[in-house]
């Protein structure tokens, strides 16, 4: 859907919703909870979030957003495996290093000339751009996703890592799917705990999804996908993993993990359980986080609902699929305007906050967190942290927590006081 709000646009936000912003939260937020079923392949419940001696109620917790360093509109922050650099992806297209001296508070964040610059080809107005990035487990190929220019289609690449720099000639194209609309481009790509690369693509854009794309298997559009870059087969530059859903290609898109998204702005999994949580942006009155568990499958196969639902309301007239499955959280648009989803707490610079799944709203700028027990949200907090236009969530090989602003601050969240 297409947005009125002529700051948010000018701010040119990847994974708007459709309404204004919201109030600041208070600490003691009204949002919705339900019960998370579980995705068509069943299994049992998982044990996530169990009690651990170091949790503390979220409402004894306080935490600040330190600002760490400046950068172009930063998408994304991530660590390569087996270097001390993290990286941070710029919205326009260049990639840089982000070098870290010291320990603890005193730590001290260089952010250096590009290692990646594809700015000529990447178009970044609207929602669109150089929307995230990711390195393989072995550290030695670097996964872009970005809008093509001019045409704003939505291309996932690879590059060779040599020594600390890119190597910017050895472009490997992975997927490029055709964008009806500028907006809701999804944009996340993980590597899994399995080592497969996951990516999230949205519906397409427009209002209401008019192309059908998020419960039309036989679309990449709406959906997370599951790929094998490592081994190409045939003609295509990646395999397909032998139990993705519809692996054989009955039913739907080999690539296909889970359906029926609209714009999953940023997903994660929980390092702990290999839970996979979702932030999807809602239409016009819902926004919602989704938890898939590790232990019924992690959304294989899992239809999330879009376009017949909203979080956990029938969209004009639909109604939950049969094999539908419900977000465990959801807020309105009172609270907030476009969800950014976020991650599981694992680190130890703030041990209350362990098992605690983080996340935000671009509007709002509040940092929030949920404790979900057996599929039902047992605690929410709203901490007075905030930043501004808030875009995504990162970690450091440490398991230490950072927010990015698209107007170009990198916190580290750190106990307040």
């Amino acid at each position: 859907m297409m947005r009125a709000i002529g700051v948010l646009l000018a701010a040119g936000l990847v994974g708007l919703g459709s309404a204004g912003c919201g109030d600041d939260g208070d600490g003691d937020a009204a949002g919705v909870t339900t019960t998370t079923e579980g995705p068509a392949t069943g299994g049992e419940p998982s044990t996530s979030g169990s009690t651990t001696a170091a949790e503390a109620p979220l409402d004894e917790i306080e935490i600040a957003a330190t600002p760490v360093a400046e950068a172009d509109s930063p998408t994304a922050l991530v660590v390569r495996p087996g270097s001390p650099t993290m990286y941070v992806s710029e919205r326009a297209g260049r990639v840089r290093p982000v070098t870290v001296t010291g320990a603890g508070r005193d730590r001290t964040y260089a952010v250096g000339d590009p290692v990646l610059d594809i700015s000529e080809d990447v178009v970044a107005d609207g929602e669109r751009g150089l929307l995230d990035i990711e390195f393989s487990d072995d550290g030695g190929t670097l996964y872009v996703h970005y809008s093509l220019a001019p045409s704003g289609d939505t291309r996932v690449a690879a590059y060779t890592m040599a020594g600390d720099d890119v190597d910017t000639g050895s472009y490997r194209e992975l997927l490029a799917v055709e964008d009806p609309y500028p907006n809701h481009n999804g944009g996340e790509l993980e590597i899994g705990p399995d080592g497969f690369l996951y990516i999230a693509l949205g519906d397409g854009g427009g209002g209401g999804d008019p192309e059908g794309n998020g419960q039309d298997t036989q679309a990449l559009l709406g959906k997370i996908l599951r790929i094998d870059p490592g081994n190409p087969s045939g003609s295509q530059a990646y395999g397909i993993p032998s139990d993705n859903p519809f692996a054989d290609g009955g039913g739907g898109r080999p690539e296909v993990w889970l359906y029926g998204v609209r714009n999953p702005w940023r997903f994660s999994f929980d390092p702990a359980t290999g839970d996979l949580w979702i932030g999807d942006v809602g239409q016009s009155e819902w926004e919602e986080i989704d938890q898939l568990p590790a232990a019924a499958g992690g959304g294989r196969g899992a239809n999330l609902g879009w376009n017949e639902m909203e979080a956990t309301h029938p969209f004009e007239g639909g109604s939950n699929p049969e094999d539908g499955v419900l977000p465990v959280f959801e807020y309105s648009h009172d609270e907030g305007c476009s969800v950014t989803g976020g991650l599981v707490y694992r680190g130890s610079a703030i041990p209350g906050l362990a098992g605690a799944y983080l996340f935000g709203d671009y509007c709002q700028g509040d940092v929030r967190a949920l404790r979900v027990r057996d599929g039902e949200v047992t605690e929410e907090r709203t901490f007075d942290a905030r930043v501004d236009q808030l875009v995504s969530f990162a970690e450091d090989a440490a398991g230490d927590v950072y927010a990015l602003s698209l107007l170009g601050g990198i916190y580290r969240l750190d106990v307040a006081g």
